[in-house]
Parts: C-alpha cells; sequence; structure tokens
C-alpha cells in the first residue's frame, strides 16, 4: 500500500511540475530562413505568388512524388487550395492562400495537417529588392497548446526542417536564375 501511495504522489509531483513549467513557456512558433536570388523582383514573385508556382520548387513533393493533389480555386487569388493526400511520408492535408499582397510581394497561407498528426500552421513568402537581385523570406507561424507547450524546450526547428527550407529556396533560386 506504501509503494502505491509513493507512486501516485511522485506521478502527481511530475504532473504539477509539467504543468506549472508548461505554463511559462510560449507557444508561439516562428521559423524563417531567407536566400538571395541573382534575378529580378518580378520574376522571383512570379515563383512564389501562387501554391501552383510554390509547388514547382516545394521540397516535400520529394516525400512521395505519387502523391494525390486536388487544386481547388483560382491561382493567385484568396481562396486558392490544394488538398493533398500520400501513402508516404507526406501525410495528409490542405494548404490555402489566404492573401497576396502584389505591391509587397506578399504570399500568406495556412495549412492544416490531418496525418500523422493534426496541426495548423501560418506560412508566408516574401520577396525584395536586394542589390540587382531579390531577396527571398520563406517562413511559418504556429501556436502550440497548453500544456504541450513544455515540448518546445526540446523543439530544434533548425534541425528538423531548416534543411527542407533550405533546398526549397536553394530550388527557387535555381528555377528563378535559370528560366
Amino acid at each position: 500500500m506504501k509503494i502505491l501511495k509513493w507512486t501516485i504522489i511522485v506521478l502527481a509531483s511530475i504532473l504539477i511540475l509539467w504543468l506549472v513549467v508548461a505554463f511559462f513557456v510560449s507557444g508561439d512558433c516562428k521559423y524563417e530562413k531567407s536566400i538571395t536570388i541573382n534575378a529580378p523582383v518580378e520574376k522571383v514573385w512570379q515563383n512564389t505568388n501562387t501554391l501552383k508556382a510554390m509547388d514547382q520548387w516545394n521540397p516535400w513533393n520529394d516525400l512521395d512524388p505519387t502523391m494525390k493533389k486536388e487544386w481547388t480555386g483560382t491561382a493567385g487569388k484568396r481562396g486558392e487550395k490544394v488538398c493533398w493526400t500520400s501513402t508516404k511520408k507526406a501525410g495528409e492535408g490542405c494548404q490555402e492562400l489566404k492573401k497576396v499582397d502584389a505591391v509587397n510581394r506578399r504570399i500568406d497561407t495556412e495549412t492544416t495537417f490531418l496525418k500523422p498528426y493534426k496541426s495548423e500552421s501560418k506560412a508566408y513568402v516574401t520577396v525584395i529588392p536586394e542589390g540587382n537581385g531579390s531577396r527571398v523570406t520563406w517562413g511559418f507561424t504556429s501556436t502550440i497548446p497548453y500544456p504541450f507547450t513544455i515540448m518546445k524546450l526540446f523543439m530544434n526547428l533548425e534541425g528538423s526542417i531548416g534543411k527542407d527550407y533550405q533546398e526549397g529556396l536553394s530550388r527557387l533560386k535555381n528555377m528563378s536564375e535559370n528560366q
């Protein structure tokens, strides 16, 4: 009986500690990566201003070249949407175009992942002049719900998605400079 009592006390203490620490950890996540492209802003913008254009340099297409995609809406307009289903590592989800700001050359999207686990994130791509070329920044924001905010202490976004973002931006650079 004493062992059970102490086990319950230890488990309750761990749970309380988890909840207290999680309370003090922000659930906000942000990650972005940039690249300089030796091509005019307008040329680069044409490769980033629709979901279909972004799909041409999307590194996650490599996870399952046979994934099924369904496109709806008008390319480059709010509401453009692509949903994908994969039997491999790409999972299942949808990405929707939320805003296109042609003046400031920024596109905002919202992605809902359904598999392997449900989550949401907001992504963006900006293209700005830099010297004779362009500077592209690709990023995302997301929120981890309490009490899972404590997981943020163990996350390494650079290690988990940095390589993919770099690959995508490198493809965009190659595409934009060699068209």
